[in-house]
């Protein structure tokens, strides 16, 4: 508890940080049951998977509110994994790159129309989940999953009283 009520200050803090926590956030993964994708492969949404990727990396950097690091160091080694099954693989991972916080995140692509975006925070030094923040997307283009990614940035792990225990 103690970790989730800290990780959920350090998100929701107002005030500018002296030493913002060190986060490391892996590229999204791609869950594509969808015919189409089955039939002709799924080189759009993984190429989107990685811009959405890129703007939770921008959008969290700006807010000052974090330090994000670079993962190329373990990135041929996260790619390799299953990062939402690999038994805690992510936070070794995230650990070897001095991080205090990690993301993951997968995209589950059911149809051309319903696609779901998730993001998952987690607690490097407890290896706890601190948080996670969903949005289902219609409409599988560069437009819906770069307002997903926005929606989730501002109204869930940006979002001044979110995380917040009552």
């Amino acid at each position: 508890m103690r970790a989730l009520l800290l990780a959920a200050s350090l998100l929701t803090s107002s005030a500018a940080l002296a030493d913002p926590p060190k986060l490391a956030v892996f590229d999204f993964e791609l869950i594509d049951t969808s015919l189409p994708g089955e039939v002709y492969g799924s080189k759009p949404e993984l190429e989107r998977t990685q811009r959405v990727g890129d703007q939770l990396r921008k959008a969290l950097a700006e807010s000052g509110r974090f330090r994000l690091l670079d993962i190329a160091p373990v990135s041929a080694a996260a790619h390799a994994s299953n990062l939402q099954a690999c038994g805690g693989c992510d936070v070794r991972l995230a650990e070897q790159l001095g991080a205090d916080l990690e993301i993951t995140g997968v995209v589950q692509k059911v149809s051309n129309l319903i696609l779901n975006l998730n993001i998952y925070l987690r607690d490097v030094h407890t290896g706890h989940l601190v948080t996670v923040a969903s949005a289902d997307m219609r409409g599988n283009t560069d437009e819906s999953w770069s307002r997903a990614m926005s929606y989730l940035v501002k109204n869930r792990l940006l979002a001044p009283n979110w995380g917040r225990p009552e």
